[in-house]
């Protein structure tokens, strides 16, 4: 038992004293549980895999050796630098060893990540076009203009007298009062937003031919996810049956810039055309689409459950449920979003929702908004700020999982998603956040005990920044916390580090918990002085510095989420340390060293990911045109159906579901 404990505390990494004293209630030889061998993703902070975005979050509480890591893959995702010929360079040629680029470029990281002004690539916030509506009288005889012919609006409204002239252009006199629309500029009065590192261009990655922003970070989020396993994606194949795969994922509010809905819906009143692919690029589950498509060439499950801000949670869990239930045995989850939009940011703006420029100076009695502490969770705030984000995590079964020698990062506990019921406004908050809180502290309470919920737990806040969240989800909280016996629960929140990415929101706290049981730091919300006077806190641990509870201090995370129209979720992730010491009462001694053993190779494989990631050197996966089936040679007899490509056929159902009913 010591050999294994030892084995398992180096491979999970944890103290194998406390390995050996984690109470597991109500666990079930019979369990499947959903673990977590897998993450990737982009945000504001960088690249998920490997906790780099996590790292730039708690930056100044660690090691130089880890800060400069971090500041190196910054520096080339953000093409402030390339590694080619066994070396860093910069645009000029000029060469870096891994320490002297990260300081050098460590400002340029620090400026280029995280909220700040938005950038021009995005849209100008001090010209922001729009159209400005107009109404033309003549006054000294008729409006008189050339133009051609084909350019005339169809009818011809009345009032106007068209002359053809020579060329197919026409003289139109405007005799009578008409309305018209003028290209006009505005300054926007939101100008803060949480997008990817400056210079990212997840686009230039691959072939994107045209693909929306949204997409585009699914083919890096969703290759950093796979490509963070260690695993090859053929192998896991070879071990599941092809409908044992599922993808779940998607959008809040689809792809609405211009390659997708949003250009459909603006093309022909901008007197442009609409194209081929906006309209279908432009669903909400297109992320999962182009992961089956591109990505794993899956024929399993598919599909999204949109929850406005808890989607990534409604998504995790279909998944979580899958595997319990044993219908699948792997299955990706993520959210993509994409909505630093000029027409997004106006409609979250005239809600009242965005923190505005005039209000941040308000609130600081400054003449500047401050951009880069728009997003103020329980603190005094005046809106949230939205953000970009795409973040993937892969599940797979404990039994399989053990059987690829998969590492395991942790594992889904439960759950929860319930409404707010009867409510004055679809925005204002409700009751259903307080039960999905309450459950998931229950649950976790059920398997770990008392003194796992209330002394090591923390709180991924949902902490949106508006003045009502900071009241209602701190009143949830704090009396979830004194029901539940904690004293000072530690509360995070990612929002003030990335903003708001709307159905990618509880990802960005997902692939950020699991930073904590590496690193033993809390990130603390480092954009407020304190929490504002009308917080409730009593019971309830909100600062502004990270929290080192240690790599073994946490067993369980718990990460809120609440959304438009009353869709709340509340969830559970059990720590690394508490899976091993699950996985050795189900699967036994033999099971789990054997698991330690096919774990090495694969950890080296994913570390070798890691590296040329960070270097700048590793590319997404796309394949286009890649193996794709032939639909002709698909077998189907009454017991299976063989697909072309894959080991295993898919079994067909044999047993009723209902045979007492028949």
């Amino acid at each position: 038992m010591t050999t294994l404990m030892a084995i398992l505390a180096l491979i999970i990494g944890c103290d194998k004293a406390r390995l050996a004293n984690i109470p597991l209630w109500g666990l079930s030889v019979m369990s499947l549980l959903p673990v977590i061998v897998g993450f990737g993703g982009i945000n504001a902070a960088g690249r998920a895999s490997f906790h780099h975005a996590y790292r730039r979050m708690v930056q100044e509480s660690l090691p130089e050796a880890v800060r400069q890591e971090t500041f190196t893959g910054l520096a080339t995702l953000m093409n402030l630098a390339h590694y080619t010929d066994g070396s860093f360079h910069d645009s000029s040629g000029s060469r870096y060893s891994t320490g002297d680029l990260a300081s050098s470029f460590a400002d340029a990281v620090l400026a280029g990540t995280l909220i700040r002004r938005i950038e021009p690539g995005f849209f100008p916030v001090e010209a922001a076009p729009w159209q400005k509506s107009m109404s033309l009288a003549p006054a000294d005889g008729p409006v008189t203009f050339v133009t051609q012919e084909r350019n005339l609006p169809e009818p011809v409204p009345a009032g106007w007298r068209v002359t053809p002239l020579d060329g197919k252009q026409v003289k139109v006199e405007i005799t009578d009062s008409c309305e018209v629309l003028v290209p006009s500029q505005r300054v926007f009065p939101v100008q803060a937003a949480g997008m990817l590192p400056t210079g990212f261009d997840p686009g230039a990655l691959y072939n994107s031919r045209n693909h929306p922003r949204g997409l585009q970070m699914t083919v890096y989020a969703a290759s950093d996810a796979v490509h963070s396993m260690g695993l090859p994606w053929e192998t896991v194949l070879k071990r599941v049956s092809p409908d044992q795969v599922a993808v779940y994922a998607g959008s809040a509010m689809s792809q609405l810039d211009y390659n997708g809905s949003g250009g459909m819906l603006q093309a022909r009143l901008a007197g442009k055309r609409v194209t081929s692919k906006q309209c279908a690029l432009g669903f909400c589950e297109m992320p999962a689409d182009f992961v089956n498509a591109y990505i794993l060439g899956s024929v399993g499950s598919t599909g999204t459950s949109a929850g406005a801000c808890a989607t990534f949670l409604y998504n995790l869990r279909m998944a979580a449920d899958d595997i319990k239930s044993g219908r699948r045995r792997v299955v990706l989850v993520g959210t993509s979003e994409a909505p630093i939009t000029a027409e997004i940011a106006d409609g979250y703006a005239a809600m009242g929702a965005l923190a505005t420029d005039d209000e941040l100076k308000k609130i600081d009695g400054t003449a500047t908004a401050d951009h880069r502490r728009a997003s103020r969770p329980f603190g005094e705030n005046c809106g949230f700020t939205l953000a970009e984000s795409a973040q993937f995590v892969m599940l797979m079964d404990d039994a399989l999982a053990l059987e690829l020698g998969a590492t395991i990062y942790g594992a889904i506990g439960n759950i929860f998603v319930n409404a707010d019921g009867h409510k004055k406004s679809i925005s204002a908050p409700g009751a259903g956040n307080y039960i999905t809180m309450a459950k998931a502290l229950a649950s976790a309470r059920a398997l770990l005990g008392d003194e796992a919920v209330a002394r090591r737990s923390f709180v991924q806040a949902h902490g949106s920044s508006t003045p009502q969240n900071r009241v209602t989800e701190s009143h949830i909280l704090n009396e979830a916390a004194k029901a539940f016996g904690m004293e000072e629960w530690p509360v995070a929140a990612m929002k003030a580090y990335l903003g708001h990415s709307i159905g990618s929101a509880a990802g960005d706290q997902v692939t950020a918990s699991l930073g904590v049981w590496q690193y033993g730091l809390i990130p603390g919300i480092k954009t407020i002085d304190k929490a504002a006077d009308d917080v409730h806190r009593s019971h309830l641990h909100i600062d502004s510095r990270d929290l080192d509870v240690g790599r073994e201090g946490i067993d369980v995370a718990v990460i809120n989420a609440k959304g438009f129209g009353g869709n709340n979720a509340t969830g559970t992730i059990l720590a690394p340390h508490v899976v091993a010491r699950m996985l050795q009462k189900k699967h036994g001694n033999a099971a789990l060293t054997a698991w330690a053993r096919a774990n090495e190779a694969v950890a080296e494989r994913a570390r070798q990911y890691d590296h040329e990631a960070v270097q700048g050197t590793a590319k997404p996966i796309y394949l286009f045109d890649h193996n794709v089936i032939e639909c002709e040679q698909i077998a189907i007899s009454k017991d299976s159906v063989k697909i072309p490509g894959f080991a295993d056929p898919i079994a067909l159902p044999t047993v009723a579901d209902y045979p007492d009913m028949v």
